[in-house]
Protein backbone atom coordinates (compact mmCIF):
# COMPACT_ATOMS: atom_id res chain seq x y z
CA UNK A 1 0.00 0.00 0.00
CA UNK A 2 2.45 2.40 0.90
CA UNK A 3 4.55 1.75 -2.52
CA UNK A 4 1.12 2.20 -4.16
CA UNK A 5 0.21 5.58 -3.10
CA UNK A 6 3.57 6.85 -4.15
CA UNK A 7 3.47 5.06 -8.00
CA UNK A 8 -0.10 6.37 -8.16
CA UNK A 9 1.36 10.31 -7.49
CA UNK A 10 3.78 9.39 -10.16
CA UNK A 11 1.36 8.29 -12.80
CA UNK A 12 2.99 5.28 -12.99
CA UNK A 13 1.00 1.48 -12.72
CA UNK A 14 1.13 -0.44 -9.65
CA UNK A 15 1.02 -4.09 -10.13
CA UNK A 16 0.82 -6.65 -7.65
CA UNK A 17 1.42 -10.33 -6.77
CA UNK A 18 -0.43 -12.23 -4.54
CA UNK A 19 -1.04 -15.48 -3.18
CA UNK A 20 -4.33 -17.11 -2.93
CA UNK A 21 -4.72 -16.50 0.64
CA UNK A 22 -3.85 -13.01 -0.01
CA UNK A 23 -6.76 -12.61 -2.40
CA UNK A 24 -8.38 -10.15 -0.73
CA UNK A 25 -5.49 -8.14 1.10
CA UNK A 26 -5.72 -3.89 0.77
CA UNK A 27 -2.72 -3.73 -1.36
CA UNK A 28 -4.76 -6.44 -3.85
CA UNK A 29 -7.63 -4.34 -4.09
CA UNK A 30 -5.94 -0.72 -4.64
CA UNK A 31 -3.37 -1.87 -7.16
CA UNK A 32 -4.18 -0.99 -11.13
CA UNK A 33 -3.94 -4.83 -11.64
CA UNK A 34 -3.24 -7.76 -9.63
CA UNK A 35 -2.17 -11.48 -10.74
CA UNK A 36 -1.72 -14.67 -8.77
CA UNK A 37 1.38 -16.43 -8.50
CA UNK A 38 0.72 -19.75 -6.19
CA UNK A 39 -0.66 -21.30 -2.58
CA UNK A 40 -0.08 -19.78 0.68
CA UNK A 41 3.28 -21.23 1.93
CA UNK A 42 5.68 -18.51 0.91
CA UNK A 43 8.24 -21.09 -0.88
CA UNK A 44 5.46 -21.53 -3.35
CA UNK A 45 4.53 -18.44 -4.30
CA UNK A 46 6.17 -14.99 -2.85
CA UNK A 47 9.89 -16.96 -2.58
CA UNK A 48 9.12 -18.39 -5.92
CA UNK A 49 11.96 -16.96 -8.07
CA UNK A 50 11.02 -18.19 -11.52
CA UNK A 51 7.42 -17.80 -10.80
CA UNK A 52 8.02 -14.23 -9.91
CA UNK A 53 10.01 -13.32 -12.60
CA UNK A 54 7.67 -15.29 -15.10
CA UNK A 55 4.90 -13.47 -13.98
CA UNK A 56 6.50 -10.12 -14.45
CA UNK A 57 7.27 -10.68 -17.84
CA UNK A 58 4.43 -12.04 -18.91
CA UNK A 59 2.87 -8.82 -17.71
CA UNK A 60 5.42 -6.66 -19.44
CA UNK A 61 6.11 -4.81 -16.14
CA UNK A 62 9.33 -1.92 -16.12
CA UNK A 63 10.45 -2.28 -12.49
CA UNK A 64 9.81 -4.30 -9.02
CA UNK A 65 10.09 -2.66 -5.90
CA UNK A 66 10.45 -5.55 -3.38
CA UNK A 67 9.27 -3.98 -0.33
CA UNK A 68 10.36 -4.95 3.21
CA UNK A 69 10.73 -8.84 3.26
CA UNK A 70 10.93 -11.99 0.74
CA UNK A 71 13.64 -11.15 -1.64
CA UNK A 72 14.31 -7.17 -0.45
CA UNK A 73 17.74 -8.36 -0.22
CA UNK A 74 17.92 -10.92 -2.17
CA UNK A 75 21.57 -10.86 -4.50
CA UNK A 76 19.63 -14.01 -6.46
CA UNK A 77 16.48 -12.09 -6.65
CA UNK A 78 18.16 -8.64 -7.97
CA UNK A 79 20.25 -11.25 -10.53
CA UNK A 80 17.62 -12.47 -11.65
CA UNK A 81 15.56 -8.90 -12.62
CA UNK A 82 19.09 -7.82 -14.51
CA UNK A 83 18.83 -10.97 -16.05
CA UNK A 84 15.24 -10.72 -17.65
CA UNK A 85 15.66 -6.66 -18.37
CA UNK A 86 13.66 -5.96 -15.34
CA UNK A 87 14.77 -3.05 -13.47
CA UNK A 88 15.56 -3.63 -9.24
CA UNK A 89 14.33 -1.26 -7.52
CA UNK A 90 17.35 -1.65 -5.14
CA UNK A 91 21.41 -1.82 -4.86
CA UNK A 92 23.38 -4.01 -7.22
CA UNK A 93 23.83 -7.59 -7.08
CA UNK A 94 27.29 -7.53 -5.94
CA UNK A 95 26.48 -4.66 -2.72
CA UNK A 96 23.49 -6.83 -1.74
CA UNK A 97 25.68 -9.98 -1.67
CA UNK A 98 28.64 -8.23 -0.10
CA UNK A 99 26.54 -6.38 2.72
CA UNK A 100 24.54 -9.35 3.22
CA UNK A 101 27.12 -11.28 4.71
CA UNK A 102 27.59 -10.03 7.87
CA UNK A 103 31.17 -10.90 8.33
CA UNK A 104 32.01 -9.62 4.72
CA UNK A 105 29.64 -5.92 5.64
CA UNK A 106 31.67 -6.10 9.14
CA UNK A 107 34.90 -5.81 6.79
CA UNK A 108 33.98 -3.33 4.72
CA UNK A 109 33.00 -1.51 7.43
CA UNK A 110 36.71 -1.87 8.80
CA UNK A 111 38.31 -0.81 5.88
CA UNK A 112 35.98 2.29 6.14
CA UNK A 113 37.06 3.83 9.38
CA UNK A 114 34.14 2.89 11.39
CA UNK A 115 34.35 1.58 14.97
CA UNK A 116 33.39 -2.20 14.98
CA UNK A 117 32.79 -4.08 18.37
CA UNK A 118 35.23 -6.53 19.27
CA UNK A 119 35.07 -10.19 17.90
CA UNK A 120 36.29 -12.72 15.88
CA UNK A 121 37.70 -11.50 12.18
CA UNK A 122 35.95 -14.32 10.17
CA UNK A 123 33.57 -17.52 11.09
CA UNK A 124 34.28 -19.79 13.70
CA UNK A 125 33.87 -23.41 11.98
CA UNK A 126 33.87 -25.44 15.61
CA UNK A 127 32.31 -25.33 18.62
CA UNK A 128 35.86 -25.85 19.99
CA UNK A 129 36.80 -22.76 18.23
CA UNK A 130 33.80 -20.86 19.72
CA UNK A 131 34.91 -21.56 23.15
CA UNK A 132 38.39 -20.24 22.38
CA UNK A 133 37.14 -17.46 21.21
CA UNK A 134 35.10 -16.62 23.61
CA UNK A 135 37.32 -16.89 26.37
CA UNK A 136 39.45 -14.49 24.37
CA UNK A 137 36.57 -11.92 23.79
CA UNK A 138 35.38 -11.75 27.32
CA UNK A 139 31.57 -13.22 28.69
CA UNK A 140 28.97 -12.34 27.63
CA UNK A 141 29.48 -12.48 23.72
CA UNK A 142 26.70 -12.52 21.24
CA UNK A 143 26.54 -15.32 19.38
CA UNK A 144 25.30 -14.77 15.20
CA UNK A 145 24.59 -15.89 11.82
CA UNK A 146 26.76 -14.38 9.05
CA UNK A 147 24.28 -14.57 7.02
CA UNK A 148 22.03 -13.49 9.79
CA UNK A 149 19.19 -10.46 10.04
CA UNK A 150 15.70 -9.44 10.97
CA UNK A 151 16.80 -10.14 14.67
CA UNK A 152 17.05 -13.92 13.45
CA UNK A 153 20.13 -15.93 14.45
CA UNK A 154 21.69 -14.30 17.15
CA UNK A 155 21.71 -15.17 21.06
CA UNK A 156 23.51 -13.49 24.11
CA UNK A 157 25.75 -16.16 26.11
CA UNK A 158 26.59 -14.94 29.22
CA UNK A 159 28.53 -17.45 30.65
CA UNK A 160 30.73 -20.47 29.62
CA UNK A 161 28.62 -23.09 30.72
CA UNK A 162 25.80 -21.57 28.37
CA UNK A 163 27.68 -21.53 25.14
CA UNK A 164 26.93 -25.29 23.89
CA UNK A 165 23.42 -25.21 23.94
CA UNK A 166 23.16 -21.75 22.48
CA UNK A 167 25.76 -22.90 19.29
CA UNK A 168 23.23 -25.90 19.02
CA UNK A 169 20.29 -24.14 18.64
CA UNK A 170 21.33 -20.46 17.21
CA UNK A 171 23.52 -22.42 13.90
CA UNK A 172 20.26 -24.48 13.81
CA UNK A 173 18.20 -21.91 13.54
CA UNK A 174 20.94 -20.11 11.12
CA UNK A 175 20.95 -23.09 8.43
CA UNK A 176 16.58 -23.53 8.81
CA UNK A 177 16.10 -19.57 8.24
CA UNK A 178 19.00 -18.65 5.73
CA UNK A 179 20.41 -21.53 4.32
CA UNK A 180 23.82 -20.92 5.61
CA UNK A 181 24.95 -22.22 9.44
CA UNK A 182 28.09 -20.05 9.28
CA UNK A 183 28.32 -18.31 12.93
CA UNK A 184 30.99 -15.74 14.58
CA UNK A 185 30.97 -14.05 17.98
CA UNK A 186 31.28 -9.92 18.87
CA UNK A 187 31.55 -8.98 22.64
CA UNK A 188 27.93 -7.73 24.31
CA UNK A 189 27.42 -4.72 25.11
CA UNK A 190 25.55 -4.35 28.09
CA UNK A 191 22.07 -1.85 28.14
CA UNK A 192 22.83 -1.04 24.76
CA UNK A 193 20.86 1.11 22.01
CA UNK A 194 19.85 0.34 18.80
CA UNK A 195 20.01 3.25 16.79
CA UNK A 196 19.93 3.49 12.71
CA UNK A 197 21.34 5.87 10.05
CA UNK A 198 19.11 6.30 6.84
CA UNK A 199 21.42 7.07 3.64
CA UNK A 200 20.56 7.57 0.12
CA UNK A 201 22.56 6.52 -2.63
CA UNK A 202 22.77 7.96 -6.17
CA UNK A 203 25.37 5.42 -7.36
CA UNK A 204 27.65 8.04 -9.10
CA UNK A 205 29.49 8.54 -5.53
CA UNK A 206 26.88 10.97 -3.44
CA UNK A 207 25.61 9.85 -0.49
CA UNK A 208 23.36 11.52 2.00
CA UNK A 209 22.80 10.77 5.43
CA UNK A 210 18.71 12.06 6.39
CA UNK A 211 19.07 11.62 10.08
CA UNK A 212 19.16 8.55 12.88
CA UNK A 213 16.34 6.65 14.24
CA UNK A 214 16.42 5.11 17.48
CA UNK A 215 14.83 1.77 17.50
CA UNK A 216 15.63 0.44 20.51
CA UNK A 217 12.50 -0.56 22.33
CA UNK A 218 12.51 -4.43 21.17
CA UNK A 219 11.23 -7.73 21.94
CA UNK A 220 12.87 -10.40 20.83
CA UNK A 221 15.08 -8.61 18.68
CA UNK A 222 12.36 -7.17 16.78
CA UNK A 223 11.32 -3.25 16.89
CA UNK A 224 8.28 -1.97 18.50
CA UNK A 225 8.69 1.43 18.33
CA UNK A 226 11.47 4.06 16.54
CA UNK A 227 11.41 7.75 16.28
CA UNK A 228 14.00 10.09 14.75
CA UNK A 229 16.29 11.72 16.33
CA UNK A 230 17.51 10.17 19.16
CA UNK A 231 17.29 11.59 21.97
CA UNK A 232 20.53 10.52 23.00
CA UNK A 233 22.45 12.64 20.32
CA UNK A 234 23.52 16.17 20.06
CA UNK A 235 24.55 17.41 16.74
CA UNK A 236 28.31 16.71 17.01
CA UNK A 237 27.99 12.87 17.63
CA UNK A 238 25.14 13.23 14.83
CA UNK A 239 27.35 14.22 12.51
CA UNK A 240 30.17 11.57 13.26
CA UNK A 241 27.46 8.84 13.10
CA UNK A 242 25.84 10.08 9.16
CA UNK A 243 29.67 10.77 8.36
CA UNK A 244 30.34 7.38 9.27
CA UNK A 245 26.84 5.72 8.13
CA UNK A 246 28.29 7.31 4.51
CA UNK A 247 31.44 5.89 4.53
CA UNK A 248 30.25 2.36 4.42
CA UNK A 249 28.05 3.27 1.51
CA UNK A 250 30.59 4.59 -0.77
CA UNK A 251 33.18 1.87 0.30
CA UNK A 252 30.66 -0.67 -1.17
CA UNK A 253 29.98 1.90 -4.25
CA UNK A 254 25.74 1.70 -2.79
CA UNK A 255 22.56 2.91 -4.80
CA UNK A 256 19.36 3.66 -3.47
CA UNK A 257 18.06 3.69 -0.07
CA UNK A 258 19.77 1.77 2.90
CA UNK A 259 20.36 1.80 6.55
CA UNK A 260 23.05 1.34 8.74
CA UNK A 261 22.46 0.26 11.92
CA UNK A 262 24.62 0.41 14.87
CA UNK A 263 25.05 -0.50 18.66
CA UNK A 264 25.88 2.64 21.24
CA UNK A 265 26.79 2.04 24.48
CA UNK A 266 25.61 3.68 27.80
CA UNK A 267 28.38 6.78 26.67
CA UNK A 268 27.36 7.16 23.51
CA UNK A 269 29.47 5.65 21.23
CA UNK A 270 28.59 3.55 18.34
CA UNK A 271 29.93 0.59 17.00
CA UNK A 272 28.68 -1.06 13.40
CA UNK A 273 25.99 -3.61 13.41
CA UNK A 274 25.10 -4.41 9.54
CA UNK A 275 24.11 -2.58 6.66
CA UNK A 276 20.32 -3.50 5.42
CA UNK A 277 19.79 -2.71 1.75
CA UNK A 278 16.36 -2.09 1.29
CA UNK A 279 13.71 0.52 2.54
CA UNK A 280 13.05 0.11 6.56
CA UNK A 281 9.16 -0.48 7.98
CA UNK A 282 9.99 2.48 9.86
CA UNK A 283 11.09 4.50 7.22
CA UNK A 284 7.63 6.94 7.75
CA UNK A 285 9.33 8.86 10.90
CA UNK A 286 12.34 10.01 8.13
CA UNK A 287 9.52 11.44 5.91
CA UNK A 288 7.87 12.99 8.56
CA UNK A 289 10.71 15.31 9.79
CA UNK A 290 12.28 15.37 6.14
CA UNK A 291 9.02 15.52 4.24
CA UNK A 292 10.74 13.63 1.62
CA UNK A 293 9.01 10.47 -0.20
CA UNK A 294 11.45 7.85 0.23
CA UNK A 295 9.45 5.30 -2.28
CA UNK A 296 10.15 8.30 -4.98
CA UNK A 297 13.19 8.93 -4.45
CA UNK A 298 14.00 5.21 -5.06
CA UNK A 299 12.03 5.07 -8.11
CA UNK A 300 14.05 8.36 -9.23
CA UNK A 301 17.27 6.73 -8.80
CA UNK A 302 16.39 3.73 -10.69
CA UNK A 303 15.56 5.81 -13.13
CA UNK A 304 19.01 7.14 -13.15
CA UNK A 305 17.77 10.72 -12.19
CA UNK A 306 19.53 10.80 -8.87
CA UNK A 307 17.89 13.12 -5.71
CA UNK A 308 15.24 15.25 -5.74
CA UNK A 309 16.43 17.88 -3.90
CA UNK A 310 19.69 19.89 -4.83
CA UNK A 311 23.44 19.97 -3.02
CA UNK A 312 21.93 19.28 0.64
CA UNK A 313 18.55 17.43 1.66
CA UNK A 314 16.29 19.28 3.33
CA UNK A 315 16.99 19.75 7.09
CA UNK A 316 15.24 17.27 9.88
CA UNK A 317 11.82 19.73 11.58
CA UNK A 318 10.45 18.21 14.89
CA UNK A 319 10.53 14.65 16.17
CA UNK A 320 8.26 11.70 15.03
CA UNK A 321 7.47 8.51 16.32
CA UNK A 322 6.02 5.45 14.84
CA UNK A 323 4.28 2.45 16.42
CA UNK A 324 4.12 -1.04 14.93
CA UNK A 325 0.25 -2.27 15.36
CA UNK A 326 0.77 -5.98 15.46
CA UNK A 327 -1.72 -9.04 15.55
CA UNK A 328 -0.33 -10.30 18.53
CA UNK A 329 -1.39 -10.76 22.45
CA UNK A 330 1.66 -9.01 24.77
CA UNK A 331 -0.10 -10.74 27.96
CA UNK A 332 0.50 -13.87 26.37
CA UNK A 333 3.79 -13.15 25.28
CA UNK A 334 3.58 -11.36 22.67
CA UNK A 335 2.07 -14.86 20.95
CA UNK A 336 1.24 -14.20 17.25
CA UNK A 337 -2.86 -14.16 16.70
CA UNK A 338 -5.52 -14.94 14.03
CA UNK A 339 -9.05 -14.06 12.45
CA UNK A 340 -11.54 -11.76 11.51
CA UNK A 341 -10.97 -8.14 11.78
CA UNK A 342 -14.88 -7.10 12.93
CA UNK A 343 -14.07 -3.24 13.99
CA UNK A 344 -11.39 -0.99 12.70
CA UNK A 345 -11.17 3.21 13.26
CA UNK A 346 -7.77 4.36 12.84
CA UNK A 347 -7.37 7.52 14.63
CA UNK A 348 -6.85 11.27 12.81
CA UNK A 349 -5.75 14.88 13.51
CA UNK A 350 -3.00 17.15 13.30
CA UNK A 351 0.55 15.19 12.38
CA UNK A 352 -0.98 11.46 12.58
CA UNK A 353 -0.06 9.13 9.70
CA UNK A 354 -2.06 5.80 9.50
CA UNK A 355 0.04 3.18 7.14
CA UNK A 356 -2.15 0.47 6.89
CA UNK A 357 -2.44 -3.14 5.36
CA UNK A 358 -6.25 -4.27 6.64
CA UNK A 359 -9.61 -3.52 6.88
CA UNK A 360 -12.97 -4.96 8.33
CA UNK A 361 -13.85 -8.17 7.59
CA UNK A 362 -10.30 -8.78 6.46
CA UNK A 363 -9.26 -12.08 7.54
CA UNK A 364 -5.89 -12.27 8.87
CA UNK A 365 -3.93 -15.65 7.01
CA UNK A 366 -1.45 -17.76 9.27
CA UNK A 367 1.02 -17.32 6.43
CA UNK A 368 2.89 -14.27 6.63
CA UNK A 369 4.00 -11.51 8.92
CA UNK A 370 1.65 -10.22 11.96
CA UNK A 371 1.85 -6.66 11.24
CA UNK A 372 -0.60 -4.77 10.61
CA UNK A 373 -0.28 -0.91 10.55
CA UNK A 374 1.76 1.58 11.19
CA UNK A 375 0.76 4.40 13.33
CA UNK A 376 2.91 7.39 12.98
CA UNK A 377 3.12 11.26 14.69
CA UNK A 378 4.63 14.22 14.06
CA UNK A 379 5.29 16.98 16.74
CA UNK A 380 7.82 20.21 17.23
CA UNK A 381 9.55 18.50 20.11
CA UNK A 382 9.89 14.60 21.30
CA UNK A 383 7.58 15.82 24.17
CA UNK A 384 4.50 16.98 21.79
CA UNK A 385 5.11 14.20 19.44
CA UNK A 386 4.77 11.56 22.58
CA UNK A 387 1.80 13.19 23.73
CA UNK A 388 0.13 13.25 20.32
CA UNK A 389 1.03 9.86 19.93
CA UNK A 390 -0.58 8.98 23.33
CA UNK A 391 -3.97 10.49 21.88
CA UNK A 392 -3.40 8.71 18.86
CA UNK A 393 -3.61 5.42 20.55
CA UNK A 394 -6.38 6.08 22.92
CA UNK A 395 -8.94 6.32 19.58
CA UNK A 396 -7.20 3.41 17.56
CA UNK A 397 -9.54 1.04 17.63
CA UNK A 398 -9.19 -2.53 16.02
CA UNK A 399 -11.60 -5.33 17.32
CA UNK A 400 -11.82 -9.49 16.26
CA UNK A 401 -7.80 -10.41 16.90
CA UNK A 402 -5.45 -9.30 19.84
CA UNK A 403 -3.16 -6.16 18.62
CA UNK A 404 -0.47 -4.85 21.03
CA UNK A 405 -2.38 -1.33 21.07
CA UNK A 406 -2.73 -1.38 24.68
CA UNK A 407 0.90 -2.12 25.12
CA UNK A 408 2.00 0.71 23.06
CA UNK A 409 -0.66 2.74 25.09
CA UNK A 410 1.42 1.41 28.63
CA UNK A 411 4.93 2.41 26.81
CA UNK A 412 4.30 5.67 25.44
CA UNK A 413 2.90 6.74 29.33
CA UNK A 414 6.02 4.89 30.89
CA UNK A 415 8.29 7.05 32.84
CA UNK A 416 11.49 5.65 31.53
CA UNK A 417 10.23 6.31 28.45
CA UNK A 418 8.78 9.93 28.58
CA UNK A 419 12.62 10.58 30.04
CA UNK A 420 14.08 9.06 27.07
CA UNK A 421 15.95 6.28 28.79
CA UNK A 422 16.11 3.75 26.87
CA UNK A 423 18.18 0.49 25.70
CA UNK A 424 17.14 -3.10 23.86
CA UNK A 425 16.53 -4.53 27.43
CA UNK A 426 13.83 -1.58 27.88
CA UNK A 427 10.63 -4.75 28.08
CA UNK A 428 12.98 -6.89 29.85
CA UNK A 429 13.77 -4.21 32.91
CA UNK A 430 10.18 -2.56 32.78
CA UNK A 431 6.80 -4.99 31.24
CA UNK A 432 5.22 -7.62 32.69
CA UNK A 433 1.76 -8.61 31.49
CA UNK A 434 -0.10 -7.16 34.60
CA UNK A 435 0.89 -4.05 33.41
CA UNK A 436 -1.75 -4.29 30.47
CA UNK A 437 -4.67 -5.97 33.82
CA UNK A 438 -7.76 -3.98 33.22
CA UNK A 439 -8.77 -1.57 35.97
CA UNK A 440 -11.39 -3.30 38.00
CA UNK A 441 -12.91 0.38 38.81
CA UNK A 442 -12.88 1.42 35.35
CA UNK A 443 -14.28 -1.99 34.18
CA UNK A 444 -16.87 -1.83 36.65
CA UNK A 445 -17.53 1.69 35.71
CA UNK A 446 -18.03 0.48 32.12
CA UNK A 447 -20.45 -2.53 33.10
CA UNK A 448 -22.46 -0.10 34.67
CA UNK A 449 -23.01 2.11 31.61
CA UNK A 450 -23.43 -0.63 29.27
CA UNK A 451 -25.96 -2.09 31.71
CA UNK A 452 -27.69 1.36 31.54
CA UNK A 453 -27.73 2.35 28.08
CA UNK A 454 -29.38 -1.22 27.30
CA UNK A 455 -32.11 -0.93 29.93
CA UNK A 456 -32.75 2.71 27.95
CA UNK A 457 -32.98 1.32 24.58
CA UNK A 458 -35.29 -1.50 26.03
CA UNK A 459 -37.52 1.13 27.04
CA UNK A 460 -37.38 3.06 23.88
CA UNK A 461 -40.80 2.69 21.72
CA UNK A 462 -40.06 3.87 17.94
CA UNK A 463 -43.92 4.67 16.35
CA UNK A 464 -44.02 3.28 12.64
CA UNK A 465 -44.82 5.70 10.33
CA UNK A 466 -48.14 4.70 9.41
CA UNK A 467 -48.93 4.72 13.14
CA UNK A 468 -47.94 8.66 13.38
CA UNK A 469 -50.44 9.72 10.49
CA UNK A 470 -47.85 9.75 8.04
CA UNK A 471 -47.68 9.05 4.75
CA UNK A 472 -45.07 6.87 2.64
CA UNK A 473 -45.29 5.38 -0.93
CA UNK A 474 -44.43 1.39 -1.61
CA UNK A 475 -41.81 2.99 -3.84
CA UNK A 476 -40.05 4.53 -0.84
CA UNK A 477 -40.96 1.42 1.69
CA UNK A 478 -39.02 -0.45 -0.90
CA UNK A 479 -36.01 1.24 -1.20
CA UNK A 480 -35.40 1.52 2.20
CA UNK A 481 -36.33 -2.61 3.14
CA UNK A 482 -32.98 -3.08 0.00
CA UNK A 483 -30.98 -0.72 1.88
CA UNK A 484 -31.13 2.41 -0.98
CA UNK A 485 -31.30 6.05 -0.04
CA UNK A 486 -34.02 7.74 -0.77
CA UNK A 487 -33.67 11.67 -1.91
Amino acid sequence: MRIIRTLRELDITSIALFSEPDRTALHVLMADEAYPIGPGPSRESYLDLERVIETAQRVRADAIHPGYGFFAESAAFARACEAAGIVFIGPAPETIEALGDKLAAREAARAAGVPLVPGTPGPVDSLAAARAAAKTIGYPVMLKAAAGGGGKGMRMVRAARQLDAAWTLTRGEAAAAFGDDRMYLERAIERPRHIEAQILADGRGRVVFLGERECSVQRRHQKLLEETPSPLFDARRRAAFGAAACRIAKQVGYRGAGTVEFIVDARGAFYFLEVNTRLQVEHPVTEMVTGLDLVAEQVRIAEGRGFSFGARPPAPRGWAMETRIIAEDPARQFMPSVGRIERVRFPQGPGVRNDAGVYRGYEIPIYYDSLLAKLVVWGEDRERARKRLARALREFVLEGVHTNIAFHRWLVEHPEFAAGRLSTGFLDEHFTAEALAPNREATAVALLAAALHAREERGRVTLPAAANGARRSRWSTETRRIGRPVR
